[in-house]
């Protein structure tokens, strides 16, 4: 990739997010995804202690068996995060046949958009990038913003 990716704000109240995996990167995900949607579906074979915590504390819908590409059938946005490669590039694969925005947590090339770090405080959210590249890098831009906002 020659440019990095625009940065854009999606009002995802009013999509239908799909999760696809609950393990320890997609639970990071939808906590942070639970701030912005009510309209929120896991599916997952194995459901982490922390995603069942984040489901009753916020109800979304959690589809305890393996993906399947009808999952994305209700879908607007999907993010994959999954610890199978070859499920990741089979979502990946099959959002692309049904355009839909996908990110896939273990293969920049395999994503419309990058999961930013996060900064919010009240109305101001502040998403960083490193452009999918340096992943430490965008971690301490983000601690910084956030200790700037506290």
């Amino acid at each position: 990739m020659d440019k990095p990716f625009f940065p854009m704000f999606v009002d995802l109240s009013k999509k239908n997010v799909l999760v696809i995996g609950a393990g320890i990167i997609a639970g990071r995900r939808i906590e942070s995804l639970c701030g912005f949607t009510d309209n929120l579906t896991v599916v997952a074979p194995e459901i982490s202690t922390k995603v069942k915590e984040l489901s009753e504390k916020y109800g979304f819908t959690v589809n305890k068996r393996r993906y399947e590409k009808e999952d994305l059938t209700e879908a607007d946005i999907v993010f994959a995060a999954t610890n199978n490669r070859e499920v990741n590039a089979d979502i990946a694969r099959d959002c692309e046949e049904e355009g839909i925005l996908v990110n896939i947590s273990t293969d920049r090339d395999k994503c419309d958009f990058y999961f930013p770090g996060l900064v919010r405080k009240g109305d101001i959210v502040v998403g960083v990038s490193a452009s999918g590249k340096d992943h430490t890098e965008a971690k301490l831009v983000t601690e910084f913003i956030r200790k700037m906002l506290v």
